[in-house]
């Protein structure tokens, strides 16, 4: 009896895996409009997707969060690619040192800018996780536009991911 039920366990969790891994999230629409944009950082191409994006006039306002507390918005210019656009309207959250940090960081930034719309930028196999954490703690009172950039992760990558996805969806059903 056990032995089936942990096989059980184990084909849904290769099952879920497998949909996890050919399911990611895709990047979206550019000439959507937003109120603001947020960029969670620790992937390549995040950064220029926002600036992008800001660019294209997708938002009034964009928050880098997560980013080390020695950045400065000198060192993202070249990754901006617009001294204006980093003077007026881009931000950067220095907080934040993990997922669900960068959504607090974020609610803490749109709160104080009286955002409700925004759109959330990461790499597609970071999307269903940063998604979690924010819905989570930002609740019915945000409206979120899932932004992916897109990447060719590998196996271990998205294996990692996942662990952590669901681990942190345990976490909070069990209430730790």
């Amino acid at each position: 009896m056990i032995a089936r039920l942990l096989s059980i366990l184990l084909l849904l969790y290769a099952l879920g895996f497998a949909l996890f891994a050919v399911t990611l999230d895709r990047p979206a629409d550019a000439s959507a409009k937003d109120q603001a944009i947020v960029v969670i950082t620790g992937g390549a191409g995040r950064i220029e997707r926002g600036a992008a994006l800001m660019k294209a006039g997708a938002a009034q306002r964009m928050l880098i969060a997560g980013a080390d507390p020695s950045v400065t918005k000198a060192d993202l210019a070249p990754r901006v690619g617009s001294a204006s656009l980093l003077a007026c309207c881009i931000d950067i959250g220095t907080e934040s040192v993990d997922t669900r940090s960068n959504a607090e960081e974020a609610k803490r930034w749109l709160d104080a800018h009286h955002f409700t719309r925004f759109r959330l930028v990461t790499s597609d196999w970071h999307m269903r996780r940063a998604a979690y954490e924010f819905e989570h703690l930002l609740g019915d009172g945000y409206a979120i536009r899932l932004d992916a950039v897109h990447t060719e992760p590998n196996l271990m990558t998205l294996f990692a991911e996942y662990n952590k996805y669901v681990l942190r969806r345990l976490s909070v059903w069990l209430d730790v």
